[in-house]
């Protein structure tokens, strides 16, 4: 066992506390990391305030994780002491699925194992990265590329990935019309992403300060959705709208700004249910759709793209003990986009 000092919140809504657990002993085919950076994901929010059923505590969020290698089972292949690398959203699953055997372990009919709030194989809790180091499976570890510093590289394990995986599904790329809606932690790397795969992007927003941030980011346009004249102005237009808020939209009103064929595709994962007429699909043949990050080969190939095309998520660097501040910052979408937590300071 490796003890190890953590962030953990005791009950829901709890402050975080600076307490200890233990890794369980390095197996075969383990990577023991020693945590650097690990990101603040809204989803972090959700799960330690309790608004998913479910929650186990006492909880230690994060898997937004980059570290360096500091020790390999027997049998790991793929990685070395000293390696760069990352953890993002799940540690394990069963391996030998349908989905499981084409890289898309996210959808793991066994159940994949989640980084935190999980309960393992064996029936014991995953606790996250907001602890000094980890111990994973080198299946579901990623090498973080040169170009990209870890700080940085933290929340493309999560953010990144939740965004690339369904514009590349959804093929955007040239010549076609893409919507980012909601610019924050999601919505910004986003924006980058559909840029660099040759799609027109347009970023939809409450806020009213940060056009000129998504245009360095790479939007063709910018609207603001309390203005009631962008509906009419943008009907029809997109071949894709990717939803990255975190709160219910009026669905039916952003259906209307797709073209026949088109799809909106839900990243952001609000507590409340979403409600929509089924004339506003049947008409133009339009979709509603939902994407749960990636596989571990698609990551990895995003952490390349990323270094190769210089995206990269604007972050805030914090200390161990500002983390219930950042959490009340995120929630009155007080960040410039994301939090991520300098783990030698816990």
């Amino acid at each position: 066992m490796c003890k190890t000092y953590v962030l953990s919140v005791p009950t829901a809504k709890a402050p975080f506390e600076k307490t200890t657990i233990e890794r369980r002993p390095l197996r075969s085919h383990d990577v023991l990391i020693d945590i650097k950076f690990s990101g603040i994901c809204h989803s972090d929010i959700h799960s330690a305030h309790g608004d998913w059923a479910g929650g186990i505590f006492p909880m230690v969020p994060g898997h937004e994780i980059t570290g360096i290698v500091t020790e390999v089972g027997e049998k790991v292949m793929n990685f070395a002491v000293g390696d760069r690398v990352g953890v993002g959203c799940y540690v394990d699953s069963c391996g030998v699925c349908e989905y499981c055997l084409r890289g898309e372990e996210q959808y793991c009919t066994k159940g994949h194992v989640a980084t935190y709030n999980s309960l393992d194989y064996d029936g014991n809790p995953t606790y996250g990265g907001y602890s000094q180091m980890i111990v994973v499976t080198e299946r579901f570890v990623v090498h973080i590329p040169d170009g990209l510093e870890l700080d940085a590289a933290s929340p493309l394990l999560c953010a990144g990935i939740t965004t690339y995986s369904p514009l590349k599904r959804w093929n955007a790329g040239p010549g076609k019309r893409v919507a980012i809606l909601g610019m924050g932690g999601l919505g910004h790397v986003a924006i980058q992403f559909a840029h660099e795969m040759g799609a027109e992007v347009t970023v939809l927003s409450r806020a009213k300060d940060k056009e000129k941030e998504a245009l360095s980011f790479g939007a063709n346009e910018y609207y603001s959705t309390l203005d009631p004249e962008t509906f009419e102005t943008l009907a029809g237009r997109f071949d894709l709208i990717l939803n990255t808020v975190s709160a219910t939209i009026d669905v039916d009103s952003y259906l209307s700004l797709l073209r026949v064929d088109g799809t909106l595709v839900n990243v952001g994962a609000p507590a409340e249910p979403s409600q929509y007429q089924v004339f506003s699909l049947i008409m133009s043949r339009r979709s509603i759709a939902g994407s749960l990050v990636g596989g571990l080969s698609e990551t990895q190939e995003m952490l390349h793209f990323a270094a190769q095309h210089g995206i990269a998520p604007q972050i805030e660097v914090i200390h161990a003990d500002q983390v219930d501040d950042a959490y009340e910052r995120i929630l009155r979408s007080d960040v410039r986009y994301r939090f991520v937590i300098d783990i030698s300071t816990l």
